[in-house]
């Protein structure tokens, strides 16, 4: 077994640090997720807390893990007699984002129970992990019926595996840690509710603290028996530490005053439901039993803000997670203290090891391995601009419908306007792909899929995992009498189960292709179409798709964002978007061609939705930034409407769904989106008509525009 890092020897990091020991002291608290880029030690310092839990005794030869002093009465294995236990470290447990349901929650066998009513379970990962830590990395990657399972495990403490009518519980108690970069995608709302703590973590941007963790990483890899014996002082005093606060935190009282600042704080930040309070609470207590007191503080409450409601403050996946500490400061403030300042009984802050320079300690001030309460203060950002201002006089600035009144450019196309800032976005109504696909889960589609309504039963492909009773009841009855039947029970074999089809939604790759030319510029029209988008984007996000951004303009068109399962990574590509120039219309749709016939190659089972942004109009031939592949337009010449279609035609001929957004405007209309989603082979929808009540007949179907296309063709 290679040796841990280990997690006093983590650099910086002081609220990351901070919450894993919480969970550590009480695991009541809920779990960590912890966010942030990647290359930040989140790995390393989740991988290095078990190394700091206390040793546990289990009944010897329980595959659950009971304890001897009180086993779980409904535990698989037992009943367990009373004796002596044995002690083995704490489990540090994790979960592949690629696991099964069976993998995670444990698997029945399904011929033995049918045919014989034995209960023959084999344990999964909840019960490994029972006592111990459940570390899933990139959570937010994981299936969502699978967080779901994770989820419900560890707030009920037990998991509970059922097939046809057999069913086996036993106990799931762990601490959960999950990690994620934000940038591959966000988790939703709910399950953010369900981790009681966040963290966020970015790179330090001090050499200092930089050139320290490359010194400690180095020294690890090239000895890390010796690293780790470095720091063994460190470790065994955060362990006992962690002893001790496990000890103190029965006795830790949480005051009146101390629930009203509680209540008062989620109360002023709008946080829906009560989980943030009882959250908060259990926070506070693990931070006061961690400092050596048995009395909740406001500094308490305080710490216990910050890291537990900033994910839950979010409305939608583009507001940032955080808190206004100016605010919470000023609600705390409205209540007294329950202690008075100079109380004899009040303890000093326990200190962590001597925090020395970067061979002793680190430049961190934390090398030591106890983090403060609170982490370092972010650096203030910048003030942006409004997104609207310019720098021009109020008599010269444009109209709100014409472009800005800049000299045109040399070739006569419009100059580049600045970004302007996206319209409110709306509800919008659900956008498919035709057919029935085998997709990633999702809410889009119809898909075969593992979790939705049964239309059916086929012989199981590998694996058994959701069993048709009728259908394997129905197959093993006829050969009864040949297979000896005597008894009650039925004989079946392994050739006799039958696994039931499945029909759900599937999660879809919708490829925005934008139209950012000097048509587009007028500042209400391009605000009115980045609403738009920004409104299917957020749709894209509830349905759990991937979403990919192309723009196009002057003479190119360039890929903004490759496809993604971040939408709000879309949203701020989306938010910057430049406008000016000639419109290469065929550049835009050869290069959604290019990632598409990538992505197939990458994801064949995900079915792509394109959606093209545009006015229609085509003046420039462009390139679309790399050769296209054989048999498709060319882009180096010739007419560029022309053009257009034979790309647009291109698409539809490989059968890609989709649909076009009209932002034609003004009292005269030339039709163009029209003719180019009749060579796309699928619908037209003007900005007005994109909203809920409107999409209703547009979209309803991309399937009967693309078909009768096809039928006239």
């Amino acid at each position: 077994m290679s040796t841990p890092y280990p997690f006093t020897a983590v650099v910086g990091q002081s609220d990351l640090r901070l919450a894993l020991l919480l969970n550590a002291v009480s695991p009541a608290v809920g779990g960590v997720l912890v966010r942030g880029e990647k290359g930040t030690a989140k790995s390393t310092a989740v991988r290095a807390l078990s190394a700091l839990l206390p040793q546990v005794d289990v009944v010897p030869g329980c595959r659950f893990s009971c304890a001897p002093a009180a086993p779980d009465p409904a535990c698989p294995d037992g009943p367990h007699e009373p004796g002596p236990g044995a002690a083995r470290p704490a489990r540090m447990v994790e979960l592949p984002v690629g696991a099964s349901e069976d993998r995670l929650v444990g698997a029945l066998d399904i011929e033995r129970a049918l045919a014989e009513g034995v209960k023959a379970f084999e344990p999964g990962l909840l019960a490994d992990a029972h006592r111990g830590i459940l570390y899933v990395d990139e959570v937010n990657l994981l299936h969502d019926h699978l967080i779901d399972l994770l989820l419900d495990a560890a707030a009920m403490g037990a998991s509970y595996v059922e097939r046809e009518g057999v069913s086996v519980r036993h106990a799931a108690r762990f601490l959960l840690v999950g990690t994620m970069n934000p940038e591959e995608g966000e988790l939703r709302p709910q399950l953010l509710d369900r981790f009681g703590l966040t963290v966020e973590v970015a790179a330090s941007r001090e050499p200092a603290q930089r050139v320290e963790v490359v010194r400690r990483r180095l020294a690890y890899e090239d000895d890390p028996a010796a690293f780790a014996g470095r720091w063994a002082g460190d470790e065994q005093d955060v362990r006992a530490r962690v002893v001790a606060a496990r000890a103190l935190l029965p006795q830790v009282r949480l005051g009146d005053t101390s629930l009203l600042q509680i209540a008062a704080t989620c109360a002023g930040f709008e946080v829906d439901g009560m989980r943030a309070d009882i959250v908060m609470a259990r926070t506070a207590t693990a931070l006061a039993a961690w400092a050596g007191r048995a009395e909740v503080r406001k500094e308490d409450v305080r710490q216990a803000a910050l890291l537990a409601l900033p994910h839950r403050r979010r409305r939608n996946p583009f507001d940032a997670p955080g808190l206004d500490e100016d605010k919470l400061d000023e609600i705390l403030d409205g209540f007294p203290d329950e202690e008075p300042e100079n109380d004899p009984d009040r303890d000093p802050e326990p200190e962590g090891p001597d925090d020395g320079g970067p061979e002793d300690g680190g430049p961190d001030g934390g090398g030591g391995g106890i983090p403060p309460q609170g982490g370092p203060e972010a650096p203030e950002a910048p003030e942006a601009p409004a997104p609207d201002e310019s720098p021009e006089a109020p008599e010269t600035r444009e109209s709100p419908d014409s472009p800005a009144q800049q000299p045109a450019s040399r070739d006569g196309a419009a100059p580049e306007q600045a970004a302007v800032r996206a319209a409110e976005p709306f509800r919008t109504k659900m956008l498919s792909v035709p057919g029935l696909g085998e997709g990633a889960s999702g809410r889009r589609s119809r898909a075969r899929t593992a979790h939705g309504r049964t239309t059916g039963a086929q012989r199981p492909r590998g694996q058994l995992t959701k069993l048709h009773l009728a259908a394997t009841v129905q197959a093993a009855a006829p050969h009864q009498k040949a297979r000896g039947r005597s008894g009650r029970g039925l004989v079946v074999r392994k050739d006799d189960l039958r696994q039931a089809t499945r029909e759900g939604r599937e999660g879809n790759l919708v490829l925005f292709v934008v139209d950012a030319s000097g048509s587009m510029a007028a500042r209400q029209r391009m605000s009115a179409v980045k609403g738009a988008v920004l409104s299917l984007l957020l749709d894209a996000y509830q349905r759990r798709d991937k979403v990919g951004l192309i723009t196009f303009r002057g003479s190119a068109a360039e890929l903004a964002l490759p496809p993604t399962s971040s939408v709000d990574a879309a949203a701020t590509r989306l938010e910057q978007l430049p406008t000016g120039g000639r419109t290469p219309l065929a550049a835009g749709l050869l290069k959604a061609h290019e990632v598409l016939r990538i992505e197939r190659l990458r994801d064949p089972s995900r079915r792509p939705l394109l959606v093209v942004v545009t006015d229609g109009r085509a003046t420039s031939a462009g390139t679309a930034g790399s050769p296209p592949s054989s048999g498709s337009a060319g882009t180096d010449g010739g007419d560029p409407r022309a053009l257009a279609g034979r790309s647009a035609r291109l698409l539809q001929a490989e059968g890609i769904a989709s649909v076009v957004v009209d932002c034609e405007s003004g009292p005269v209309r030339l039709g163009l989106a029209g003719v180019l989603a009749a060579d796309l082979g699928g619908p037209a929808v003007t900005l007005d008509g994109l909203r809920a009540d409107s999409l209703a007949g547009l979209v309803k179907n991309v399937r009967t525009a693309s078909d009768t296309h096809r039928r006239a063709a």
